[in-house]
């Protein structure tokens, strides 16, 4: 009994073990369920992506490909579509982050170009470009940029070091005024101390007695006056010193620095570009250490600072986008072909002819007996003179051509319309070929080699020719938006085949319009118009009959064909790109005598813009912020055409050394006839210098009031400036301080600029 338990308990046991536990089967499910879901999610990301591939939305479909990818690594379809559009996704980041840096946003397109280098790392466009816009982030911050700054560089420190020319910086920019009747070398060293500058001589300096009256000068211009009335000359050796040199060739060449600078060039279009700006620079600057690297696009100057600074405005003046232009094409060609045939084609030709049994009955019938050269004869086509005399009218056969009749009237109508578009960059021949290359035979040859079983070789040349539409067009543009094209239009076609030695040769029918014409952007220009119109009558039938007028329709055919053809040539040019001109480009450059070059620096206002505080020291003492300019009085009226004063007060000064800065006022209404100096600045019996440019037709005038170098600060408050004006028309207008400054020995304040005044002119 215990082993029939046994036996029958065995399978419930095993039962039990077979069957998988829930859990498990919850965990399996759980998975196919996830990898369903992902297989579905990959496949309807794919199916996006490929649709916003199309649609060249390429950043979003590089994203929908990576999300299938991540669904499904192991797809090779997935990885060959994100492997595609990752470079057009990277490409497509680049661009808009080029637009973001021109526009002057820089942190959206760092973040541009860092992002397309993490999409695609080979592009070297989007490392270039992250580099750069971070070096102009660093440069706006006031940080070193560029190879120096870059720890991965393999340039020598002793490289990375170098500087480029000296100038000027640490001097005082507050105008001088002198007057002195001294030794030259007095005279610059007297401007030095005004200036906070130190003056070297060179060692075969030779000075000269100098009378000089200078007003409100800058630094720079009291160096060039003294200089030019002295015959001499100066260069910066550090920030704050100058070495002063008799203005000879000789010595110029032994003193003057020399700095070697690289331009690259961005626009060439042309081989000969380049040749053209090297010799350009070599004479009008004479500049003989110019190099040009056509294979780099560049061109290496070695020249004075001056030299190459304006080297570079020249090649930045040349090298510009080469203007462009878009032409569309109209050929239209209208055909129509008229067919009239109307009559009856009578019979044209008549035949008789012997039937062929009577040729073999008279070879039965002859004599047997007769020889074989009898009977040859007698068995061929003819019959003899003994069967002639019993032919009759059924031993004949007759023949007549049959007769037709036709009445068919065909109208055909044919157009043909070609709008062939092309583009093409000022100055440079454009070829657009829309057709089909026909093969004809110019010319054959027979070889040498030939016999009684071997006959020469017969070789035939041949060339190919363009047939369709074919186009040639150099484009001129000019400054003004005109567009001159030099055109040469081809429209051609085989029109049939003709037999010549053996050959069957094309004939092509040919358009073509050859001229030079001028039109403006957007203008349509007709070329050539041809309107060709051929009649073809003819009748067939028999003579005298075919012209009875009624029986003619029996006794003949009429064909008649009218064909009309027109042709119309169109053209109209639209620019794509101009000549670009900005105003240095068109500006006249003082550049020094014919000995040497020298270029004058316009000098820098002390009135910084309205976001100075990025590059001013933000700092200020206790009590800046009471400082303030105020116009007084505050409310004025006068009659038309009488004058009156306008006093630019100022409070809370502390250690003031000069005053900067802008008066607007409205010039349909007032004119601006004098400027004078106040008290504030004169305290202590000092000279102030007033230096001022007005502009009566925007109605601005920009004021430095400063004291003399040297003379330290005054505080307190006062009278800055007075405005003297004069009433023009009535009516209220206004006159305002826009911008103002307050200069002290060591930094400069921005100021409260006062309320403007209301002057009622009656």
């Amino acid at each position: 009994m215990s082993n029939m338990k046994s036996a029958m308990g065995t399978p419930a046991v095993l039962r039990k073990l077979a069957r998988p536990p829930a859990l498990f089967i919850a965990v399996v499910s759980f998975l196919l369920i996830a990898a369903t879901a992902a297989a579905e999610n990959g496949q309807s990301a794919f199916k996006e992506g490929r649709r916003l591939e199309e649609q060249q939305k390429y950043e979003a479909a590089y994203e929908a490909y990576q999300k299938a990818y991540d669904a499904n690594p192991k797809s090779a379809e997935y990885g060959a579509a994100l492997t595609r559009v990752r470079f057009l996704a990277a490409a497509a980041k680049v661009h808009r982050g080029a637009l973001l840096q021109q526009a002057g946003d820089l942190p959206q397109a760092l973040k541009l170009f860092a992002e397309a280098s993490s999409i695609d790392p080979s592009s070297s466009i989007a490392v270039q470009q992250l580099a750069n816009t971070r070096n102009m982030i660093e440069r706006a911050l006031g940080r070193p940029t560029g190879a120096a700054s870059s720890p991965d560089s393999d340039m020598s420190p002793d490289v990375l070091d170098v500087q480029g020319p000296v100038k000027l910086t640490n001097v005082s920019n507050v105008p001088i005024t002198l007057k002195l009747t001294e030794d030259t070398k007095l005279v610059y060293e007297t401007i030095g101390r005004l200036a906070s500058l130190n003056v070297l001589f060179d060692s075969d300096y030779s000075s000269r007695r100098l009378s000089i009256e200078l007003n409100g000068v800058t630094l720079t211009e009291a160096l060039d006056l003294v200089a030019a009335e002295s015959k001499t000359f100066w260069k910066p050796m550090t920030p704050d010193s100058i070495l002063v040199a008799t203005d000879s060739p000789a010595k110029r060449k032994e003193l003057e620095e020399n700095v070697v600078k690289t331009l690259y060039l961005s626009n060439l279009s042309a081989p000969t570009e380049m040749q053209d700006i090297v010799n350009t620079l070599r004479a009008v600057l004479d500049l003989n250490r110019v190099q040009q690297l056509t294979s780099q696009e560049a061109i290496v100057l070695r020249g004075t600072p001056d030299q190459v600074l304006l080297a570079e405005k020249m090649v930045n003046d040349f090298d510009r986008a080469s203007p462009e232009v878009v032409i569309d094409f109209a050929l239209m060609q209208v055909s129509r072909d008229t067919v009239h045939t109307l009559g009856i084609s009578p019979p044209t030709s008549a035949t008789v002819q012997l039937q062929t049994n009577i040729s073999s009955s008279s070879s039965s019938s002859s004599s047997t007996s007769s020889s074989s050269s009898s009977s040859s004869s007698s068995s061929s086509n003819g019959i003899n003179l003994n069967t002639l005399g019993n032919l009759n009218a059924t031993d004949f056969t007759a023949t007549i051509s049959s007769a037709n009749a036709t009445a068919l009237f065909t109208d055909s109508h044919t157009k043909i319309i070609q709008n062939p578009q092309i583009r093409s960059l000022n100055g440079q021949k454009a070829t657009i070929k829309i057709g089909d290359r026909v093969p004809t035979a110019t010319g054959s040859y027979q070889s040498g080699i030939s016999g009684v079983s071997v006959s020469g070789l017969v070789n035939t040349q041949f060339q190919y020719i363009d047939v369709g539409v074919n186009v040639d067009i150099t484009p001129h543009i000019h400054p003004d938006g005109d567009i001159t094209l030099k055109i040469s239009l081809d429209v051609s076609s085989v029109t049939s085949y003709q037999n010549i030695g053996g050959i069957s040769e094309p004939v092509i029918g040919q358009r073509k319009v050859e001229h030079e014409i001028r039109l403006k952007d957007g203008e349509v220009s007709l070329l050539g118009g041809m309107l060709e119109q051929d009649d073809t009558q003819s009748l067939t039938g028999y003579p005298g009959l075919s012209q009875i007028p009624i029986l003619k329709y029996l006794f003949s055919q009429k064909n008649k064909e009218i064909s009309n053809t027109e042709i119309v040539f169109a053209v109209i040019p639209h620019i794509v790109r101009r000549r670009d001109f900005d105003e240095l480009s068109r500006r006249t450059i003082d550049v020094g005598t014919s000995n040497s070059i020298h270029l004058r620096h316009a000098p820098k206002s002390i009135v910084e813009p309205d976001n100075a505080s990025a590059t001013v020291p933000p700092a200020k003492a206790p009590g800046d912020a009471s400082v303030a300019l105020e116009l007084a009085p505050t409310g004025i009226s006068v009659s038309k055409g009488a004058t009156f004063m306008v006093n630019v007060d100022l409070s809370g000064g502390d250690n003031v050394q000069a005053v900067p800065l802008q008066v607007t006022f409205d010039s349909r209404g007032l004119a601006l006839l004098n400027i004078s100096n106040g008290n504030f600045l004169s305290q202590g019996d000092r000279i102030v210098a007033l230096v001022h440019r007005e502009n009566n037709l925007t109605g601005s005038v920009d004021i430095t009031a400063s004291r003399p170098p040297n003379s330290g600060g005054v505080s307190g408050h006062g009278v800055v400036t007075t405005l003297t004006f004069q009433a023009k028309a009535a009516g209220q207008f206004p006159v305002k301080v826009t911008k103002a400054a307050i200069v002290q020995p060591d930094r400069l304040v921005q100021a409260a600029p006062g309320s403007q005044i209301m002057v009622l002119v009656q």
